[in-house]
């Protein structure tokens, strides 16, 4: 009898251990920040390298240059795109091209998914278009800013008029590149979309 009593109390302990593990995963994947402290010091030198040499470029002067996302900090913002401390109520863009600015963080899977797609948009439409990228993790002000609730989130500046912002991606790669480009081809570039490079 009481070997039965054993072999159940370890059969709950078992699975109470089965459970908390599968918690704590959960937990994990759900709390962006301990994920980011994990990673491995090589992976983040390569970010930080990558991010110094998009950075170098000066989009004032080499505007055929730039055929990969830029990303902003919050002073590079109020420069190249709008002085929202300057004009705090309407919108004034400086820059010399429109923009789609993705507003992302690391830890978001769809926005892991749209980087590709915004590194390909980049090089098709460098010269036309300057393709902008926000950390929302690091840019917590431009992000409340602009409103943002969820990611990734885009915000369309065309260089005259009122940006647009959309959020997700969707289903599939194509569909999102096919978004992407109707978005910049109508809304940027003001073309017709029967006759773009859908």
């Amino acid at each position: 009898m009481k070997f039965k009593i054993k072999i159940i109390i370890m059969n709950r302990l078992f699975y109470l251990f089965i459970a908390g593990v599968m918690l704590s995963m959960q937990t994990c994947t759900s709390q962006p920040e301990r994920n980011e402290a994990g990673n491995n010091k090589k992976e983040i030198a390569v970010k930080e390298q990558s991010a110094k040499e998009v950075k170098n470029y000066n989009v004032a002067e080499n505007k055929e240059l730039i055929d990969r996302p830029v990303h902003l900090t919050k002073d590079e913002f109020l420069q190249k795109v709008m002085d929202y401390e300057k004009n705090p109520t309407s919108w004034v863009f400086q820059g010399e091209l429109p923009c789609l600015i993705d507003f992302y963080a690391d830890w978001c899977a769809p926005c892991r998914q749209t980087a590709p797609i915004l590194d390909e948009l980049a090089r098709e439409y460098s010269g036309k278009i300057i393709i902008y990228k926000i950390d929302v993790q690091k840019e917590r002000e431009l992000a409340s800013v602009f409103g943002i609730q969820s990611i990734p989130a885009f915000l369309f500046c065309p260089l005259s008029g009122n940006p647009t912002m959309s959020t997700g991606i969707a289903g599939s790669r194509e569909e999102t590149k096919k978004m992407f480009i109707q978005q910049i081809e109508s809304f940027l570039l003001n073309a017709d979309p029967a006759t773009s490079r859908l």
